[in-house]
């Protein structure tokens, strides 16, 4: 197969995704493969949240729309153009993918398929449906890529690299087990906010997009904020009080009410909105309904932390004040050569 013949098959994935919007799923009669799946497809948005709870209508469509938006021919000879893909051997790529927002592991399923290789993909427990579907759709476009695709459900063999997601526990796991074959091996990141209190009602309203989308769920999701000394988080909570209806959802309120009820038992200090819980703390890891915060000194002495524990960090969010910062409201939207942990996926399959 060439990259072009596998480029089409996803550009054409990409005019079939931007039919579902939520609310507004509109059947366009040119689209290939309507027939077949449109129907089946809006079926299964709405039985996602019965595979997993977290899989809310509202957040499967945010997730096929986003990579609606990236499938575009523009987006992928951008992206691709800065590969030579001439000397590619196939081999067999296995992909352990997470679970934790919808189509998590799309990127690296892409990446593998238009590098050459072929992939043997193991999903997530709580992510079982949507890329397999997917898969259908892409071999339903273009036959050949049927022998490149492989959804393993037992145990993983005959496969040459691996590209491996989990906690930081199972990556201990994941070293030991493919320490004898090329891998990618990802853990536990995540993204944090840095605020000087100069920032606009907009731009706060945008940080709130970061925090709750997905719940929350995410590694791009804001889990943690810097701010100066003296900082007033008035203008932070009145930012992001138009996400108030998270609590609403019934496993988000259950979150929220059993991680506020262990902070305050261990007699921590705690700002409280109602739907957000915030606690000083030094760790970037803080539980799902709950940011943490640390004051800063100056800027300078925070960009050097940050650049000492960047393994730490997935994405920085702020108003131009540290450097490789993004852009508020924009963690969840990520280019398709934003690549996770900053590890060049297809650089790493085209040595494999």
């Amino acid at each position: 197969m060439t990259l072009d013949t596998k480029k089409n098959a996803f550009i054409k994935l990409g005019k079939f995704l931007s039919q579902f919007k939520e609310g507004n799923c509109s059947k366009d009669e040119t689209v290939f493969g309507n027939d077949l799946f449109f129907e089946k497809f809006i079926d299964l948005i709405q039985l996602s949240q019965s595979h997993n709870g977290w899989y809310t209508p509202e957040q499967v469509y945010f997730s096929i729309d986003s990579w609606a938006k990236a499938l575009t021919e523009e987006n992928l000879t951008k992206w691709l153009s800065e590969y030579d893909f001439s000397a590619v051997k196939p081999k067999n790529i296995a992909l352990i993918l997470a679970g934790n927002i919808p189509l998590v592991g799309f990127h690296d399923f892409l990446s593998v398929l238009l590098s050459g290789h072929n992939v043997l993909v193991k999903t997530s427990s709580n992510d079982q449906h949507l890329l397999p579907f997917l898969a259908n759709y892409l071999i339903a476009a273009e036959s050949d890529l049927k022998n490149k695709i492989t959804f393993v459900e037992g145990k993983l063999e005959n496969f040459d690299a691996v590209i491996a997601t989990g906690s930081n526990n199972t990556a201990r796991y994941f070293e030991y087990y493919f320490k004898d074959k090329p891998s990618i091996i990802r853990k536990n990141r995540n993204s944090i906010a840095v605020l000087n209190g100069e920032e606009t009602k907009e731009q706060l309203l945008a940080l709130g997009e970061d925090i709750f989308r997905y719940f929350g769920l995410g590694c791009r999701n804001v889990s943690k904020l810097f701010v100066p000394k003296g900082y007033s988080f008035d203008s932070f909570f009145e930012g992001i009080f138009e996400y108030q209806d998270v609590i609403h959802y019934e496993k988000y309120a259950n979150n929220y009410d059993y991680n506020k009820a262990v902070f305050l038992m261990s007699n921590f200090k705690l700002l409280d909105n109602g739907f957000l819980t915030i606690k000083e703390d030094s760790s970037y890891s803080s539980p799902i309904t709950s940011v943490f915060y640390e004051y800063y000194e100056t800027i300078e002495d925070l960009q050097k932390r940050l650049n000492d524990e960047s393994q730490q960090i997935q994405c920085i969010v702020s108003n131009n004040l540290v450097k490789n910062s993004i852009e508020f409201g924009t963690t969840q939207k990520p280019n398709l050569w934003d690549y996770a942990d900053n590890i060049d996926t297809v650089s790493f399959l085209l040595t494999v």
